[in-house]
C-alpha cells in the first residue's frame, strides 16, 4: 500500500517518468518466433487494484504538473520524475501492462500541456497550482481509503 508521506512527497517534490516512458516507448518488437520453437508460457493475468483509476488520473496529473513546473521554472527539475519513478516501481512491480498504462498517462498529460503553453503564462501557472491541489486531494483520498 502507497503511504501518506510518500506520496504528499511524490506531489510536492515534482513529475514523473518522462525518462520511463521514453523507455518503453522506444523498445523493440520482439522477433517474429519460428513455427518448431515452443512459445513462452503466458504472463500471469493481472488483476487492477481497486485504485488503478484514481492512481491512473494522479500519474497523468503528474505528467502535467512536471510539464509546468519545468516550463515555468526555467531550469529542469529532477526531483518529481525521480519520486514518480519511484512509486511507478513500486506500484507496477512484475505487472508489464500496468506499467505501460501508468506510463501512458503520465504522457497524456504531459504531451496535453506541452501541446497548450510554450512559455510560462499566468493561466500555466494557474492550472499548475490546479492540478497541484488536486493531485494533493487525490493522494489523500487513495492513503485514506486503501493505505495501511
Amino acid at each position: 500500500m502507497i503511504s501518506v508521506a510518500f506520496l504528499f512527497r511524490l506531489l510536492l517534490t515534482g513529475a514523473i517518468l518522462a525518462t520511463a516512458a521514453g523507455a518503453v516507448a522506444q523498445e523493440k518488437q520482439p522477433a517474429p518466433q519460428e513455427k518448431n520453437q515452443t512459445s513462452p508460457a503466458p504472463a500471469p493475468e493481472e488483476k487492477p487494484t481497486p485504485y488503478d483509476e484514481r492512481l491512473l488520473r494522479l500519474a497523468e496529473i503528474l505528467g502535467s504538473v512536471h510539464y509546468l513546473r519545468n516550463l515555468c521554472l526555467g531550469q529542469p527539475e529532477d526531483a518529481w520524475r525521480r519520486s514518480a519513478q519511484e512509486l511507478l516501481d513500486k506500484e507496477t512491480a512484475g505487472e508489464p501492462k500496468r506499467r505501460e498504462r501508468m506510463t501512458a498517462a503520465f504522457n497524456r498529460g504531459y504531451r496535453t500541456f506541452a501541446s497548450v503553453y510554450t512559455s510560462c503564462t499566468e493561466p500555466a501557472t494557474l492550472a499548475e497550482e490546479r492540478y497541484r491541489a488536486e493531485g494533493a486531494t487525490l493522494a489523500s483520498e487513495i492513503v485514506a481509503r486503501f493505505g495501511n
